[in-house]
């Protein structure tokens, strides 16, 4: 069988295209399998709820489970901890609330580092943030509170909520 050149020329690209179409063929569906969302608060809590939440909104839309899972303790670390040691298949979520973000200067030796294994997925909520202090400290914005609190150490003291606790 002899083929026109032209024709050939069109066998021969779609050939040629046929490796990159069907990369895109093979790639899995996510999820396909249950999902693990590790909560670092105890049940019944804000954060608790807003996982519970999503996470059945999530298996509605996904036709896959999303557990939720809490491991309260340690200012949310114990959860962090699990979910950095969980294979990284994208099969275990963390839930990640406001403690997360002052761990590093809290807590002297850390088995992780937060903003180096840790990949953000998806903003959930938000909430708003008020910093107060007393009228003797002379600090009215936040870089002035940091630079008295270093300018005289052990004078200060501060305090946060374990939002979902």
């Amino acid at each position: 069988m002899k083929l026109p050149r032209r024709k050939f020329m069109h066998l021969a690209a779609g050939a040629a295209a046929l490796p990159m179409a069907s990369r895109f063929v093979w790639a899995q569906a996510y999820p396909t399998r249950p999902v693990r969302w590790i909560v670092g608060f105890a049940p019944g809590g804000g954060n608790d709820i807003v996982a519970r939440l999503v996470g059945q909104w999530l298996s509605e839309r996904t036709g896959q489970q999303f557990i939720v899972e809490n491991r309260p303790g340690a200012g949310t670390n114990i959860a962090t901890e699990a979910v950095v040691n969980a294979s990284p298949d994208g099969y275990t979520l963390l839930l990640v609330g406001l403690p997360n973000t002052s761990n590093a200067s809290l807590y002297e030796k850390l088995n992780f580092n937060f903003i180096r294994d840790i990949a953000p997925v998806a903003g959930i909520a938000r909430g708003p943030q008020v910093m107060v202090v007393i009228p003797s400290v002379p600090a009215k914005t936040v870089p002035e509170f940091i630079a008295y609190a270093k300018a005289n150490p052990g004078r200060s003291t501060w305090a946060r909520p374990e939002l979902g606790a």
